[in-house]
């Protein structure tokens, strides 16, 4: 296509080039062109340009086996030329822009225009000055009196100042979010390091500083950094979906295909390469470039490279060009992911918050209505006064007047600190989370975990300390309990397990010397390989010699591990030209082909199925009932003519020797039994899934207390799971699968797909009232599918690759199972900060509204005015919701039962309290109004004339009002009905400092706030019963919590009423379908009696269910049990699992979110 003017173009970018690349044989255009070929024609074009992998890193200026030499000015130089290894982040919104963001709320713009009117008319003055005046009657009663009338713009002022401050606020909690949010993305890409090859030494580096040249070390489970030319590899495959959308592994050897690109990942396999790529120019980069992700001036800079890059990306893949939209599709959804995260709780706030607005906006109007009518009546119809013209500005102001005033209620009613309140608990959690070592990828993570019910855990470096030491072996015929002298083994099979061992290892699993003296050696790389090096240095010997003899690049063949062959193999050959194949693997499997083992002189003998057998009964068994992980080390030799046929591996893996059986130890974490038993106190059910052997699984899970003796429990291993999970046609069945998970605590010897089914399986499960919510940790390329399904994927920042870490939603930065029941106290602590929010921000909206409703119709003015009003919003919304979403979690969360997803977001102790509460404070209120002129002895407020000075009587009330919501915030700390609201208190600074905060404010407010704020300072006497009738709230929660739950029925449903049912449409409709096709075979006449009787068993029990007071919160949640009726079975069977039609009569009052819940067909 076009591919003549690509090459001209890249002809002319090589001239400006050509001095800029003065150092090196190649520019950062050739670079790019060549990594947009594919396969033969890369290996080509490599070939005839460059001279093979060994001429590019010639040209490169780098060794292929040692490396750049890693001085800076190199690597600057590298830096300048080709360009940083990182793509830039988009501009983050300025503070403007979020404040411009914050304008746009409705409720404030009304508020801002209504203010500006007001503003306006205060400047206008009647013509015919006194005359006009009188004319106009009451309207313009009092409105010369001492000037008054200069300080009308005052109110307009007032309200418009307090917006502004409403909009910084808001605008400023956006901004420290994002720079949170990006704070953690950074953090996450921090954490990424990648092994490099410099000055011959093997390093790990930060992502961020690889350079091109830079010879990287790439091996299973890798997420490739950059784009470079695989130079040395064995068995390399790579998942190469996320840039082609193939999801078939591609095979890459420097022969055939040896393009790596960047953002691909390593499934299987180890290998080296040449990077040659970087940032915005590997093939990554240049998607994102396309996508805008760029900075400004480099979209500029890349104006005219972008048209050619289109070209490019499109030549790239000419044949699947439908992919790469699509991938290009994917990618744009992948980089705009983090700004439309909504959880669940943020779903059900919302729905909330929308529902409160709506009562509000009602109550507005009514109020705006009422006073409209109640002026122009008794102005032009009791009085008869007719409308004259020069009197219109005055009516017109009194009109804005009530305007405000109905606004003001408006803005009261909405609740818009609801999505403010769970931003900054989340944001909050998430910066706490990170000192208990859970780094949160998605915001949302955090609360699911708070209802989760189940954790599948892996065993390896989750509950041990993945510390691997050969504590046990068996070699020549004898079982040694500790590890033996040298000079006691035959020195024939010492040799060669020395030597297997050594070679058949990854080449980057390393034993170093303690970083502190006295301190245990240093592991790195994969751990049960560590533990055999171990083993060999206790034998007196060093792997490392014989390492250097054979260096990688010699090995002729490698099986690597994986979850499949459970077993690596490496081929070497030997100096006679015949070949030697080293293996190792899970003892079972290896054993199960090995025909021969070596006796106790080092010569090997036959092995014969029942040595096996009595083998794994006197050798591994006991071994694994000690909680030892037994690894089997075998060999097998080849002649070398003719040369095996390598690629038929159950051939070539088979026949082997064995030379020993190794019992390697990894120990209990000390604080894991104690963490599980939080767990199970907690309602979260612990369940253990590893590849290792069932008897080994059984011994640890035992330590851990995952299992007791004597319990009636499940531990079975993948084989036997799968057997009784799947049909005669091997398909797995749910109904199979609930006979399984309720019991099963142990899963053993189990493959990847293994794990996900389960998962799968509890999550999709509808035999408990609730849907289960499952955490599942993984740190292999292959846990990816079950960490993704799970509603909770915990990735190992230690152990973890980085597929799994990509594909999870927290990160375990310590890899220890402790740090997980820390998520869960955080989750939970999320959620109930969220309800003391509620319950406090409710209490204040119920009496506002109330109070400016009733006020305003009978005394024609609200009691509270729209500054105040502006002002108790801002204590209520942004104040309260720092102070309350900021607790710290108390280890009490952890010893009640999970919430569940159908659990309302108002319990009926919250309602209890909402309505408590706000009785007390109308009742307090009302009294004020309409007494509080004879209580304190002072001129009543009420009926004021417009712009008549602020009375003393209304400022007592606007104080009370505050002094009030302050304590109940106190009150609003505890939701349980706990006594001690002051438990903890001082534990949480802000809470503290925002309470006398906002009570020192409200000080100067009354004392000095004057005409603004409508308010007349007040004398100590006045502060003391002020403060005095606050006080009481707290004593008044105390009698509310005295008030036992079950004497207020009624209570239970209003706080499931709170928020309808939020089950998508769809989902109903998808439920009624189920039934049909459940019922179709049975006949209709049957459908309407079974129907019929369904009815009548659902209301019996719901009658019995409010009769006998529990609380009644399955509704919802009740699930069709058996959605596939059949005729043969018997009536009464049919009838029983039906609770079905129960949805559809009470599920919109009783259960809050159904739809929290994903869709799951059979769920009602």
């Amino acid at each position: 296509m076009g591919d003549m003017s690509n090459s001209d173009f890249y002809a002319k970018n090589q001239r400006n080039e050509g001095n800029h690349a003065a150092g090196f044989g190649c520019s950062v255009m050739e670079l790019r062109s060549l990594m947009e070929l594919r396969g033969t024609e890369a290996v080509v074009k490599l070939q005839e340009d460059y001279g093979g992998v060994e001429g590019l890193c010639k040209r490169l200026k780098t060794s292929p086996t040692e490396g750049l030499a890693g001085s800076q000015t190199d690597l600057d130089k590298r830096k300048e030329l080709y360009g940083k290894n990182l793509i830039p982040p988009k501009k983050p919104k300025t503070f403007l822009q979020l404040v411009w963001e914050a304008l746009q709320d409705v409720t404030l713009i009304i508020l801002e225009i209504a203010a500006l009117i007001s503003l306006g008319l205060s400047f206008y003055h009647p013509p015919g000055e006194k005359g006009g005046g009188e004319s106009c009657g009451a309207a313009a009663g009092g409105i010369e009196d001492e000037g008054e009338a200069d300080a009308g713009w005052i109110e307009g002022a007032a309200i418009l100042l307090s917006v502004v401050c409403v909009v910084l606020v808001t605008a400023f909690n956006d901004w420290s979010k994002e720079k949170q949010f990006r704070g953690l993305q950074s953090r996450i890409e921090q954490e990424q390091k990648f092994q490099v090859v410099r000055g011959s030494q093997v390093i790990q580096l930060p992502v961020a500083d690889i350079v091109v040249g830079d010879i990287a070390q790439v091996k299973y489970g890798d997420l490739l950094p950059a784009d470079g030319v695989l130079i040395q590899g064995n068995d390399v495959k790579i998942d190469e979906s996320s840039l082609t959308g193939e999801s078939d592994h591609v095979r890459k050897c420097p022969e055939k295909d040896p393009m790596l690109l960047s953002g691909t990942h390593v499934m299987e396999g180890s290998g080296r390469m040449v990077v040659t790529a970087v940032g915005v120019n590997s093939q990554t980069g240049i998607i994102f470039t396309l996508l805008g992700a760029g900075t400004e001036e480099e979209e500029k800079k890349e104006k005219k490279v972008k048209k050619q890059d289109g070209a490019a990306a499109m030549e790239m893949q000419p044949l699947k060009s439908a992919e790469g939209g699509e991938s290009d599709e994917k990618e744009r959804k992948r980089v705009s992911a983090p700004k439309k995260e909504k959880s669940v709780l943020q779903g059900k706030l919302t729905k909330l918050a929308v529902q409160i607005g709506k009562a509000g906006l009602l109550m507005s109007a009514i109020t705006v209505i009422i006073l409209v009518l109640f002026f122009a009546i008794d102005n032009f119809v009791m009085q008869k006064r007719p409308w004259m013209p020069e009197c219109t500005p005055i009516y017109v102001q009194y009109f804005v007047k009530f305007f405000i005033i109905g606004v003001t209620v408006l803005v009261v009613a909405v609740p818009e600190g609801l999505p403010l309140a769970v931003t900054i608990s989340l944001a909050y959690s998430v910066k706490k989370m990170m000192k208990d070592n859970n780094l949160v990828r998605h915001l949302d993570a955090c609360e699911t975990m708070g209802n989760a019910t189940a954790i599948c855990s892996d065993k390896t470096g989750t509950l041990t300390t993945n510390r691997m030491t050969a504590v046990q072996c068996y070699v020549g015929d004898v079982h040694y309990k500790e590890i033996p002298d040298p000079g006691a083994l035959p020195p024939k099979s010492l040799d060669l397990l020395v030597n297997s061992i050594s070679i058949n290892s990854a080449y980057t699993t390393k034993i170093l010397p303690p970083d502190k003296e006295g301190g245990l050696p240093k592991q790195v790389g994969n751990k049960t390989e560590c533990g055999l090096l171990g083993l060999v240095l206790d034998l007196k010997r060093d792997y490392q010699p014989i390492r250097n003899q054979i260096p990688e690049e010699k090995l002729y063949k490698v099986y690597t591990f994986n979850s499949v062959r459970k077993s690596m193999s490496t081929v070497v050959k030997l100096s006679d030209g015949s070949f030697r194949m080293y293996s190792k693997g899970a003892s079972e499997i290896v054993l199960k082909k090995c025909s021969h083992i070596l006796n106790e002189v080092g010569e090997s003998r036959v092995f014969r199925p029942r040595d096996k057998d009595e083998m794994v009964k006197k050798v591994i068994e006991p071994m694994a009932c000690d909680g030892l992980r037994t690894i089997c080390v075998g060999y097998r030799d080849f002649p070398g003519d003719p040369e095996p046929h390598w690629d038929d591996e159950n051939n070539i893996l088979s026949d082997l020797t064995a030379i020993c059986v190794v019992g390697i130890e990894d120990p209990v974490r000390p604080e894991v039994p104690d963490a599980i038993m939080k767990c199970q106190r907690a309602g979260i059910t612990v369940r253990m899934v590893t590849g290792d052997n069932i008897n080994t699984a059984r011994a640890i899970a035992i330590k851990c207390g995952i299992i007791h003796p004597g319990e009636d429990f499940l531990c079975i291993d993948g084989k036997e799971f799968n057997r009784r999970i799947r049909n005669e046609k091997g398909e797995v069945e749910q109904e199979r699968i609930d006979k399984v998970w309720p019991k099963l605590k142990v899963l053993a010897r189990s493959s990847p797909t293994d794990k996900h089914t389960l998962v799968k399986g509890i999550i999709d499960s509808t035999m408990v009232d609730q849907r289960q919510v499952v955490a599942v940790t993984g740190d292999g390329t292959n846990d990816g599918p079950a960490l993704k399904k799970a509603d909770v994927g915990f990735a190992m920042g230690i152990a973890g690759t980085d597929v799994a870490k990509e594909a999870s939603d927290i990160i375990l930065t310590d890899d220890n199972f402790s740090s997980i029941v820390k998520a869960v106290m955080w989750g939970r602590n999320v959620y109930d900060s969220i309800s003391k929010f509620l319950q406090f921000q409710l209490t204040v909206n119920v009496v506002a509204v109330i109070v400016a409703f009733t006020g305003a119709c009978i005394t024609q003015d609200s009691p509270l005015k729209a500054v105040q009003m502006l002002w108790v919003n801002l204590i209520m919304d942004t104040f309260a919701s720092l102070a309350l979403a900021t607790e710290p979690p108390t280890e009490s969360l952890l010893k009640r039962k999970p919430y569940g997803r159908n659990k309302p977001l108002i319990s009926s102790t919250m309602t209890k309290n909402i309505l408590g509460h706000g009785v007390y404070q109308l009742v307090i209120i009302f009294t004020l109004l309409f007494a509080g002129e004879q209580i304190f002895d002072i001129d009543s407020g009420r009926n004021a004339p417009l712009h008549s000075p602020p009375s003393e009587h209304y400022t007592i009330i606007f104080n009370t009002f505050v002094m009030m919501q302050l304590f109940n915030e106190i009150n609003a700390r505890k939701i349980h009905g706990e006594r001690n609201v002051f438990d903890g208190i001082f534990r949480n600074p802000i809470f503290c400092s925002i309470v006398f905060g906002t009570f020192a404010m409200q000080i100067v407010i009354v004392q000095f706030g004057g005409k603004p704020f409508s308010c007349q300072p007040l004398d100590l006497e006045k502060w003391m019963w002020c403060v005095f009738l606050g006080l009481g709230e707290l004593v008044w929660g105390q009698v509310i919590a005295s008030i036992p739950n079950a004497r207020l029925r009624f209570l239970r449903r209003a706080g499931q009423l709170t928020q309808k049912d939020e089950m998508p449409e769809e989902d109903v409709n998808e439920d009624n379908e189920e039934i049909d096709h459940a019922e179709r075979e049975l006949r209709r006449g049957q459908i309407l009696w079974f129907r019929g009787l369904n009815r009548i068993q659902t209301q019996i029990e719901v009658v019995n269910t409010f009769k006998s007071g529990t609380s009644f919160q399955g509704a919802g949640a009740l699930r069709r049990q058996s959605s596939t009726t059949s005729q043969t079975q018997d009536v009464t069977n049919v009838s029983s699992p039906s609770h079905v039609s129960l949805s559809n009569a009470l599920s919109s009052p009783t259960s809050t979110t159904a739809a929290t819940a994903p869709p799951t067909t059979g769920q009602c």
